[in-house]
This record gives C-alpha cells, structure tokens and sequence, in this order.
C-alpha cells in the first residue's frame, strides 16, 4: 500500500479539540487524514471500511459530564459497534489519545483481556492532585510490548493536560495486563526509572501506567499528546537545545504515528 493510500478517521465534533495536531501528524509522514464529525459517521455519510486506521483524539467530548469519554464511548458503542468490530476483525489499528483513551477504557477495546472487548476492565480516575494538570513529562516504552505504536521506543518527552488520568484497574485485572505486558508506556523518572511520586507521575496512576493497548498490540491508548510535539519548537527546552546544537529534526511525538503508518503499509 502507497503511503497516500493510507486513510486515517480522525472522529471530531462535541468538545473534541486535537483534530488539527493530530491530522498534521499524519498528513506529514505521507498518509491521508479525514476529520470527520461523529454524527456524519452514525448518519452513515462515511463508514470505518473506508480507513486503515482510527483515532480517537484528545478534548473534553460532551463536556466531560458523567466522566470523561463516556457520553461519547456510549454514542459509539450503541450505533457503531458492529462497524468497529469489523474494524478490529481486519486488522486496522485504533489509537485514542486522552480524551480518546478514556473513551477506548469505557468501550472496553483496551485491554480487552483474552478478546474480550465492549466489557470495562480498567479506567482513567481523577488525578490524585485533584487538579487538571498541564506539564510535560518522560514515558518509557515496554519493550516486551506488541504495541505496534510504541515499537523502538526507548524514553519520549511528550506534553500532557488532564484531570483525569489515573490508570486505575482491580488487582487481577492490573495483574493480567501486567503478565501479558500490555502496558505500553509508563511515567518515568529522568533516570529511567518508574515514577512513583508527583510530578514524575502526573495522576497517580497504578503502576505508574500512562498507556496501554490491547493483546493485538493493535489498539493502542495513552493519556499524554504524541500529536502536541511533532516540531522541536514544541518543547520548551527548545531554545536551551538550539543553543547547544541539539536541535532535533521533528519533535518526540512523531515516532507513534510513524510506527502505525509504517505498520499500514507494511500489513494491510
């Protein structure tokens, strides 16, 4: 497949905001985004057969109102489920990111224990701070992962802006995500090592979780923004590392979109 080929839903509408960022993502490594509204996809304007891969994209959907991601999870799981599913049978991948990971945890397609999706098993719970949180921090990949976003990824810097982003899950559900090394990325120290402690650890989140996917490796959700730092002008240590002459050629987040479109084209 032609990397011009690849088409990529980026679901908008009710609060969601990081259509942009994240079309941009995809538009500059070669593929096709489509920002399409939510309701054009449940009028069957376009349908999920027409992509190769899907993202849920950060925001505030409906408000946040009864928790983030759930008024807009329940919308997709009771008038697109059969669409997804087919989705998921052929292979393509999904990423939600934020707003798009919550949404992913409360229709059940991450962790998906033993194929088991649209059944909750983990959630996102409100920060321990209390407070949304605007900052950046380290992620490091799991490289025992299937992740097909997070192959090759060692440590990230990548921005983050949440209230509610503690991974949360009972102790053998955690246990089992855990044993099947479905975390994808935790939260760091800047030594590498899991971060326990605010503000390393933004939320609080059990075992210093920030992204996880599924036992395909192919849907895949993290609570901070990839799609926020595709520019090494993003960082705020920018003008310390031009200085230097450390000056990247793109920002740390490409690498996520990179991943999946490389796989699309590789794959489907």
């Amino acid at each position: 497949m032609n990397r011009s080929d690849i088409k990529v839903l980026v679901i908008t509408g009710f609060g969601l905001n990081c259509e942009k960022e994240t079309s941009a993502a995809v538009r500059m490594l070669g593929a096709t985004p489509e920002m399409v509204h939510l309701n054009d996809l449940i009028e069957g304007k376009k349908t999920l057969k027409e992509y190769q891969m899907l993202v849920f994209i950060g925001g505030f959907s409906f408000g946040d109102h009864l928790g983030s991601g759930t008024v807009f999870a329940n919308r997709v799981k009771f008038q697109l489920k059969d669409q997804l599913e087919e989705f998921i049978r052929d292979g393509k991948l999904i990423m939600g990111i934020c707003n798009g990971f919550q949404t992913l945890t409360r229709l059940g397609l991450v962790p998906a224990l033993n194929g088991n999706y649209f059944v909750q098993e983990c959630a996102l719970a409100h920060n321990d701070s209390g407070l949304f949180r605007d900052d950046w921090c380290i992620l490091k990949g799991n490289e025992a992962s299937k992740c097909v976003f997070t192959k090759g990824i060692n440590q990230v810097r990548l921005p983050l802006r949440h209230g509610e982003g503690k991974f949360v899950a009972d102790e053998a559900t955690l246990k089992e995500i855990e044993d099947k090394n479905l975390v994808a990325v935790r939260y760091v120290n800047s030594d590498g090592s899991n971060a326990v402690e605010f503000p390393a650890n933004p939320n609080g989140s059990l075992n210093s979780i920030a992204g996880i996917c599924d036992e395909t490796g192919r849907i895949f959700g993290l609570m901070p923004h990839p799609e926020a730092f595709l520019s090494p002008y993003n960082s705020p240590s920018w003008t310390a590392d031009k200085v230097a002459g450390k000056i990247a050629e793109e920002g740390e987040g490409v690498v996520f979109f990179r991943n999946a479109i490389e796989y699309i084209e590789n794959n489907l």
